[in-house]
């Protein structure tokens, strides 16, 4: 069951939903990253209903095969936490990109590493992810580049190289919420700091690129409000779109600055808490339809 407490308690009851976002990992993907049998039900019932589904998601394009086969009409998704906007059924083609250009990466680079000694990072481009020898290695990306991040972020020729889309740092030993915090004050004037993982992970995206920003954008693209989107998520990278969607939902299973900034919270992730918001969100919007026949 879901527990709607919101502060928006006074006001006029939220119109029908018109688009869902939602995250995906901790959220829409139970914790084995499968989609259960309700969640593909329930997402196939919003679009017979006429209502939009966007993942909205920190994961790059080239991660989304997870989720592919469950878009339906639009095929967008919005990835990288708002860097880049995706067609699916294209098998992840870039429709929009808003990248960190590579000057600005390397005053990030430079603050944190003065700041939070032992910081490591990773680059996040279009074409692939490459990281520094210290970093995590990704062994999903067996074809990256190993480099110190000032080499990853070179270019030769200014703007020739592909975008970047964020760039990672990871800290061996700080709290993750510490080290948000101490990026932020490092350099929060250069570019867009947020979390997703449990660990001190760090995702750095150009400034005033978030997943609410470019959902604003594609939403504004379709003449859809504000108050007509439902959102949900489970991580720090989420706050800024639970604020900013009129129904918004922390899962059971989020962090506490989530819960505090959505106006909303379902069950967690692995007992199907967005299936069952959406199972509701159609009911209402079936009913309204009956209302206006």
């Amino acid at each position: 069951m879901t527990s709607p407490r919101s502060p928006r308690s006074s006001a006029p009851a939220t119109p029908v939903t018109r688009l869902i976002a939602t995250d995906l990992d901790g959220t829409l993907l139970r914790d084995d990253k499968s989609v259960s049998e309700r969640t593909i039900a329930a997402l196939a019932s919003a679009e017979r209903a006429g209502i939009e589904v966007f993942f909205v998601t920190g994961r790059p394009a080239r991660w989304m095969d997870v989720v592919s086969d469950h878009v339906h009409g639009h095929g967008l998704a919005i990835c990288a936490n708002g860097a880049a906007v995706v067609d699916l059924h294209s098998g992840g083609t870039f429709l929009e990109v808003r990248p960190l250009e590579r000057p600005v990466a390397l005053d990030v680079v430079r603050a944190l590493r003065a700041a939070a000694p032992g910081t490591s990072f990773a680059v996040e481009l279009t074409t692939g992810i490459h990281y520094e020898p210290e970093y995590p290695p990704f062994f999903l990306d067996p074809g990256a580049t190993v480099a110190t991040a000032e080499k990853l972020l070179f270019e030769e020729a200014p703007g020739a190289a592909a975008p970047v889309l964020k760039l990672l740092a990871q800290h061996p030993e700080l709290d993750p919420d510490a080290f948000l915090a101490l990026a932020r004050e490092a350099a929060g004037e250069l570019a867009s700091f947020t979390r997703s993982s449990p660990t001190a992970l760090l995702e750095v995206s150009a400034f005033d690129v978030s997943k609410a920003s470019t959902l604003a954008r594609c939403c504004a693209e379709r003449g859809i409000a504000a108050e007509e989107v439902t959102a949900f998520g489970d991580m720090p990278n989420d706050i800024e779109m639970l604020s900013w969607a009129g129904r918004s939902y922390a899962m059971g299973n989020a962090h506490p600055a989530v819960i505090a900034a959505a106006s909303g919270r379902t069950v967690g992730n692995n007992e199907d808490g967005v299936a069952v918001v959406i199972e509701q969100l159609v009911a209402e919007a079936l009913a309204a339809r009956q209302d206006t026949a």
